[in-house]
């Protein structure tokens, strides 16, 4: 595929609306929706790349309260034909059909693949990818059973987003510091797991969220590896224009923070 000239692929993640509460989420909304706009007019392709919810769950007949902002944008954007893609993550994987069918955006379950101008992407949330982290991993295969969805689903939607706050909030207070820091080459599960694919299939880029640390890491000559950063600290996100991508932040006293080598 081509990019039109004067066109952009964007890329960006990990918002958590919802958390650590309203007034936060609300503000933070506000800044995604206001950034959307602004790139609207040059943009050919919109990622989302995981955990745009600190917590979603589709109930059959009820939609959760909230973030009407992000979604009536949303709709607004692939209305006026600007493609837009949404990969779940940890927090927002429990998705049926809500984004196809009312907003048009294609889910995407795990990693895939693209190809743009004779560039290769590898995009990911990055969940469970890579060595360790065995007890999530175990997890997310409970999460993903349909029979524990169906079970979930029979709770009331008060107890069963109350339960989800709940543990939503146990697991940022369990990664929430470990996410500041890189850890190193031989220790970021998501560049291992990179490097792992790269030698059995080459790509110019991998793109993962869920990090939360914004990284622009080299794994050969011409191969990176791109983390999104998150948009509660940092605000970034990566753009290709065609030739390269370019990891940025929105606002110009976090653009330091990015992890670069």
């Amino acid at each position: 595929m081509q990019i039109p000239p004067g066109k952009k692929i964007y890329f960006l993640s990990d918002f958590h609306l919802g958390a650590p509460n309203l007034a936060a989420s609300i503000e933070r909304e506000k800044r995604i929706v206001q950034f959307l706009g602004e790139i609207e007019k040059e943009a050919a392709e919109i990622f989302i790349v995981g955990d745009l919810f600190d917590f979603w769950y589709e109930y059959r007949k009820v939609v959760p309260k909230g973030f009407t902002r992000i979604l009536g944008k949303l709709a607004q954007l692939t209305d006026s034909g600007i493609k837009v893609h949404f990969y779940v993550g940890n927090h927002d994987m429990w998705m049926s059909g809500y984004f196809e069918e009312e907003l048009n955006i294609p889910v995407y379950h795990e990693p895939k693949t693209f190809e743009w101008n004779n560039k290769k992407f590898y995009i990911g949330h990055g969940d469970g990818l890579g060595p360790g982290d065995h007890g999530y991993k175990f997890i997310k295969k409970i999460f993903r059973n349909r029979f524990c969805q169906w079970s979930f689903g029979v709770l009331p939607p008060a107890i069963g987003m109350g339960l989800a706050d709940y543990f939503s909030r146990k697991s940022r207070a369990a990664t929430g510091q470990t996410d500041e820091h890189f850890l190193g080459e031989e220790n970021e599960w998501l560049i291992i797991y990179s490097k792992d694919i790269l030698q059995k299939q080459y790509f110019d880029y991998f793109i993962f969220g869920h990090r939360h640390l914004p990284i622009d890491f080299s794994l050969s000559n011409d191969s990176r590896y791109i983390n999104l950063g998150d948009w509660i600290r940092y605000c970034t996100y990566a753009v290709f224009d065609g030739e390269t991508v370019v990891l940025k932040s929105w606002l110009p006293e976090t653009e330091s923070k990015i992890v670069r080598n």
